[in-house]
């Protein structure tokens, strides 16, 4: 009676079941690099302004709060350098992230006939929300060379699952790109604040998009640099045309961000100091992961920023490469989750405690 999952592409981390029970049997225990859940606590400062905020008998409104929304456009000038932002119209408040790119499609009315434009390398919910609505998701390397109309066209940096960021020419020549078109270019910058080797540029930074928010809309999120997946909090801004629409239309779905957690979400955009902290918990991990799978032969590879190591093997395919880590107890992702071609890339994600990071990289090293 009802088939709309069969759109979908497949679920794929159910895949990984025999590896997990393998490394599981290990005598110190699974390493679970596989999945990028933090794990770290949530800073006590956000637990107490969720706390304090409990007692919110009445709705929230779909607009949210105005601290909540002046928290993120004080966060984005402080961190981000991205200015002029109107709290008033250009931010809004959503239910995570992954929820306002998977229906970010259907709010805008994008539908069969329609064209939406993904990374060729990427996590699956930019494909899911362009099959739900039944319109045809075309994966590619640069989204300026693709031919023909285009309704949405998604970019990643720093990227998942590879740490790639995206340079400022790059970003502008899309920018561009985009308003000849009459396309809504829609930035997922969800790891902004993790950038390794070079500082990660967010697609409304002035010398980006030349002070216009025209055509673009970025996307922000809490689960990674405060460690609040379990909150699911985060906001879109950009032009306000669109924010307007998806405003006009997540009011009649509901959808609203709980009073609490978007006093949660003021709290944790105000605050720098547990994220300086919290990036150097990953840079740690980052650095012992990563010269540990060197030296057991493996190639490290764009992991510029993010939260994972994009790692290939001279001659191991991916499978093969899961079933020689698992033996060590190590469950990582492997790279044909995010493009069928990577056939010889396993994902490694940093979200684990220091511990268990210690633990693998012990285990990995000659």
């Amino acid at each position: 009676m009802f088939e709309t999952s069969k759109r979908l592409p497949d679920f794929p981390w159910d895949k990984l079941a025999p590896y997990k029970q393998k490394a599981a049997e290990h005598p110190d225990g699974i390493v679970d690099l596989s999945v990028g859940s933090p794990v770290d606590p949530v800073p006590a400062l956000v637990q107490k302004a969720l706390a304090d905020a409990a007692n919110a008998p009445a709705y929230p409104t779909t607009l949210g709060t105005a601290s909540a929304r002046q928290s993120a456009v004080d966060w984005l000038a402080r961190r981000l350098d991205v200015v002029d932002v109107d709290p008033k119209s250009a931010v809004l408040p959503v239910i995570g992230t992954k929820e306002l790119i998977m229906m970010l499609p259907t709010l805008l009315g994008v539908g069969a006939g329609d064209t939406v434009l993904i990374p060729d390398l990427a996590y699956p919910t930019y494909e899911a929300g362009a099959a739900l609505t039944r319109a045809t998701s075309v994966p590619v390397t640069d989204p300026t060379a693709y031919d023909g109309p285009v309704r949405i066209a998604y970019l990643n940096s720093p990227r998942n699952p590879s740490g790639e960021i995206t340079s400022a020419d790059d970003l502008r020549r899309a920018v561009e790109w985009a308003r000849a078109n009459d396309v809504l270019l829609v930035s997922d910058e969800c790891y902004a604040e993790f950038g390794w080797d070079e500082k990660p540029v967010s697609v409304l930074h002035p010398s980006v998009c030349g002070g216009s928010f025209d055509n673009l809309l970025a996307v922000h999120s809490l689960s990674k640099r405060s460690n609040l997946a379990g909150y699911r909090g985060g906001f879109v801004v950009g032009d306000e045309t669109v924010v307007a629409e998806l405003l006009a239309v997540r009011k009649h779905a509901g959808l609203m961000v709980p009073s609490p957690i978007q006093a949660a979400m003021a709290a944790a955009f105000a605050d720098d100091v547990h994220v300086d902290e919290q990036r150097e918990r990953y840079l740690r991990r980052r650095t012992l992961l990563r010269d540990a799978l060197t030296a057991a032969g493996w190639n490290i590879t764009l992991s510029n920023g993010g939260l994972y190591l994009w790692a290939d093997h001279p001659t191991d395919e991916a499978y093969t490469q899961l079933g020689t880590l698992a033996e060590y107890g190590i469950l990582a992702a492997p790279g044909t989750f995010y493009n069928p071609g990577a056939t010889h890339h396993i994902r490694v994600a940093l979200t684990a405690t220091d511990e268990r990071i210690e633990a693998a990289a012990k285990r990995l090293t000659p």
